[in-house]
């Protein structure tokens, strides 16, 4: 795309902004226990906080109230603008159809508790200038979402995507002694997985993989098990812990496939016929009660089933990272 026209794309994009793309909408449900309990067993958050006449929700469920399922918010006309739509199909026509999440931020202004109706308000807060990146050219999308309680901000998600146009593949134009040309595409590097985020919470369990040992937090005044690791107990509060190592031994607690978009990066099954297509993801119980989330290597992915016996190993994904899978056991 020359200047001029780049110029005269981001006009319209900026024009975007300050758009407002939902207003008063109406959570699908109140703030309600059932919703909190299953959110809790499938993080493993033992919090007491969120238990009994006061509790209150875990603040990170905020946006899960806002949620329209799979059969989305009504549609009676309210609430919706769709400027968000024509602002990607905008994107669409500049040749930008690709989408990637790139990071979410959260702040929590008051507790959520059951009973509470949700209503919420969603603008176009940014549209980044045409940026550079490795996956392609594209422009970063800013959304604000401010999310109230029976009328009373209670939180604000600000969520940001990347529009881009995927990067063409380099061809290369060689010629031989006889002055033929032959041009050939080149291949990308094998692409690796993201580097996990170690910082001073979890580094001693990162400490542990690389010497193949799953180190699991205990706290060191009610001795209660917790991962993943966290600063402090979510039992007492104590900021004091130790680490026992895992024996190796789990079963899978649930799981999902993952389907699309193909990457090759995340293929960890060793059957051949998985090499590109879908993966597991599963929550693995550990024997020693708490839950991790890892990949199933070992069968295929359609194969995986809620109980199947599964065994800690570490995979060598690349010339720097490693990390925890489990193997399962048998094809059955």
């Amino acid at each position: 795309m020359n200047p001029e026209a780049e110029d005269s794309l981001y006009e319209r994009l900026k024009a975007y902004e300050g758009r407002t793309t939902s207003a008063a909408s109406v959570g699908r449900d109140p703030v309600n226990a059932p919703m909190i309990r299953h959110w809790c067993e499938a993080m493993g958050d033992t919090n007491p906080a969120y238990e009994g006449s006061d509790a209150i929700a875990p603040p990170t469920m905020l946006q899960a109230w806002t949620m329209g399922g799979l059969s989305g918010h009504p549609t009676d006309g309210t609430g919706r603008s769709g400027a968000y739509e024509e602002l990607s199909a905008l994107l669409d026509g500049a040749g930008c159809t690709s989408i990637v999440a790139t990071d979410c931020e959260q702040e929590y202004l008051r507790p959520l508790r059951p009973g509470d109706t949700i209503t919420f308000d969603a603008v176009i807060e940014s549209v980044s200038p045409r940026k550079t990146t490795r996956l392609g050219t594209g422009h970063f999308i800013t959304t604000r979402m401010d999310i109230r309680a029976d009328g009373e901000l209670a939180g604000t998600h600000r969520f940001r995507v990347l529009k881009y146009a995927p990067a063409a593949k380099t061809t290369k134009v060689t010629e031989d002694a006889k002055g033929t040309e032959d041009t050939k595409t080149t291949k990308d590097p094998k692409p690796r997985r993201p580097r996990p985020v170690v910082n001073r919470d979890n580094a001693g369990f990162w400490a542990g993989v690389a010497e193949h040992r799953l180190l699991i937090q205990r706290c060191a005044d009610c001795a209660t098990l917790r991962f993943p690791w966290l600063p402090g107990c979510n039992a007492c509060g104590s900021l004091a812990w130790d680490t026992v190592e895992a024996g190796g031994d789990g079963t899978v607690y649930s799981y999902v496939v993952m389907h699309h978009p193909p990457f090759p990066a995340f293929t960890v099954s060793d059957h051949a016929a998985d090499a590109a297509g879908p993966y597991a993801v599963a929550l693995v119980e550990l024997a020693e009660g708490v839950r991790m989330i890892s990949n199933v290597v070992g069968v295929p992915y359609d194969k995986v089933r809620i109980g199947m016996p599964v065994r800690l190993e570490f995979l060598r994904v690349d010339e720097e990272l490693e990390l925890p899978v489990f193997r399962a056991g048998s094809e059955g």
